[in-house]
C-alpha cells in the first residue's frame, strides 16, 4: 500500500477526524468483524484493468479508498482496530468482479466493508453476493435497487440519484430565465432514466421542454438528434453524455453551427475530455464555449476548503487522482464506517447500517466529497440538496478539481 508518503498529512487530517465523544470503546467490547489481531479487513473493487476512461476512474477511485484507510487508521482506526485494504481488480466487468469476490470470501476472513467503485454493472452483479453473506457495502454505481433496504439493507449509496442531480438543475436554469429547453441523452440506463426524468421534472416545475432525444451511446454521429432539436428552438440543450459519445455530440454542435447554451450534467463533467487541451481534448476550443457542467461544491477548487484540500492532497499523495472527484465517493465511505460502528459499538453490519440512518451520526462522520450522507430507513441515497451543486465552465484539472 501507498501510503507512507502521506502519513505527516494524515496525522493532521486525524485532529479533523476524532471519533464521537464518549464512543472510543475498546474493540474487545464490540460485536462483529476482527480477525484477532487488531485489524479489520476492507475490500474496494475497481475496474483497474479496464480500458480508457473506465480505468482512470477505477484509480481515482480506488486511490479515494486508499486514502480514507490511511486517515481513519490515523484517527485511531474504528473501535481501536486499524482498517487494512485489498484492492480486487476487476476490469469493469461484472462477471470477473463475482469470481473475484467469491474467491476472497471463500478465504475466510470476513471483511467489515465492501467499497465497489462502478460502473453499475458491476453492482448490480455483486450486491446479491454482499447481502446474501450479510457484509456492509458502499457503492458508487447506483443501479435500479441499490437504494432500496428491502433488497439491499446494508448497502448505501455514496452517489446522488439521478433525480437529486436533476432537481439541482432547476435553480440553475431559472436563474438564467431560460423559459424554453431542450434535452439530450445517451443510451445507458442512468442516461435513459435522466431523459425522463427531466421532461418530468422540468414540466412540473414551470419549463417547456421543446424536445427530448436520446442517441445511441455506439453512435459515432448524433447530428440527426441535434438537427430535431435544433428545430425546437430552446433557449438552452440539457445535456447527458459520458465518454467518447460527448465528443461527437460536441462536433456535431459545431457542426450544425448552432450557438446554444449547453448545460452538462455530471457525466460531462466527468469526462476527461472537456478538462484536456487539443488535440487530445477540446478545453479551449470553440466546441466548449457555451458549456457548463454541473458538479460538486467539492469538485471545484476553493483554497478556502482547508479540510476538503487537506483530503485533496492526501488522496494525490497516496496514488493517482485523474478524474474528477466526483469519482472519489469512497474517501468518504470510511468515515461513515466509523462514525456508525462507534456510535453502535459494534462491528455488526446490522448494527453499523442502522446507526448511518441516524442523522448525528451523518454529521459526525468527517466527510468531504459530500457534506452529508442523509441516508434514510426508506432509502439508502445520499438525497444532496441543490445548493450543493454548482455549475461552472470547464477548465484545467489538477487532483480532481476544476480550477
Amino acid at each position: 500500500m501507498r501510503f507512507g508518503k502521506a502519513k505527516s498529512l494524515v496525522a493532521s487530517m486525524a485532529v479533523l477526524g476524532l471519533a464521537l465523544t464518549g464512543c472510543a470503546n475498546s474493540a474487545s467490547s464490540a460485536d462483529g468483524a476482527g480477525d484477532g489481531d487488531g485489524t479489520l479487513k476492507v475490500l474496494v473493487l475497481g475496474g483497474l484493468g479496464a480500458e480508457g476512461i473506465l480505468a482512470n476512474n477505477a484509480a481515482t477511485s480506488v486511490t479515494a479508498a486508499e486514502a480514507s484507510v490511511a486517515a481513519v487508521n490515523e484517527a485511531g482506526g474504528v473501535l481501536g482496530k486499524k482498517l487494512e485494504i485489498e484492492v480486487i481488480d476487476d476490469r469493469a466487468d461484472p462477471t470477473v468482479a463475482v469470481t473475484k469476490l467469491r474467491e476472497k470470501l471463500a478465504e475466510g476472513e470476513k471483511p467489515v466493508a465492501v467499497m465497489n467503485s462502478g460502473p453499475s454493472t458491476v453492482a448490480e452483479a455483486i450486491l446479491p453476493v454482499l447481502t446474501q453473506k450479510q457484509i456492509l457495502s458502499f457503492n458508487i454505481g447506483p443501479t435500479e435497487t441499490s437504494t432500496d433496504p428491502s433488497v439491499n439493507p446494508l448497502n448505501f449509496d455514496l452517489s446522488p440519484s439521478v433525480q437529486d442531480y436533476i432537481d439541482g438543475f432547476v435553480p440553475e436554469i431559472q436563474r438564467k430565465k431560460y423559459e424554453k429547453v431542450a434535452v439530450l441523452h445517451g443510451s445507458s440506463a442512468t442516461g435513459e432514466l435522466f431523459g425522463k426524468l427531466t421532461e418530468q421534472t422540468f414540466t412540473s416545475s414551470g419549463l417547456k421542454v421543446t424536445g427530448n432525444e436520446g442517441y445511441d451511446n455506439a453512435a459515432l454521429d448524433m447530428t440527426p438528434q441535434l438537427e430535431k432539436l435544433k428545430s425546437s428552438n430552446p433557449d438552452a440543450l440539457v445535456l447527458d453524455s459520458y465518454g467518447a459519445p460527448l465528443a461527437y455530440v460536441l462536433q456535431g454542435i459545431e457542426k450544425l453551427g448552432w450557438d446554444v447554451p449547453v448545460i452538462g450534467n455530471n457525466s460531462v463533467a466527468a469526462t476527461s475530455l472537456v478538462a484536456t487541451d487539443p488535440p487530445a481534448g477540446v478545453l479551449g476550443t470553440s466546441q466548449v464555449k457555451n458549456l457548463t457542467m454541473q458538479v460538486f461544491e467539492s469538485t471545484k477548487f476553493d483554497p478556502k476548503s482547508e479540510k476538503l484540500n487537506a483530503a485533496v492532497k492526501l488522496m494525490a499523495e497516496t496514488g493517482t487522482v485523474g478524474s474528477s472527484l466526483i469519482l472519489a465517493y469512497n474517501y468518504d465511505a470510511m468515515w461513515l464506517l466509523k462514525s456508525a460502528a462507534e456510535s453502535s459499538n459494534s462491528l455488526e453490519a446490522k448494527n453499523i447500517a442502522e446507526a448511518l440512518l441516524d442523522s448525528k451520526v451523518q454529521e459526525a462522520a468527517q466527510t468531504q466529497i459530500l457534506p452529508k450522507y442523509a441516508f434514510t430507513s426508506e432509502s439508502h441515497a445520499p438525497h444532496m440538496e441543490p445548493e450543493h451543486l454548482i455549475f461552472i465552465s470547464p477548465s484545467k484539472m489538477v487532483n480532481g478539481q476544476f480550477q
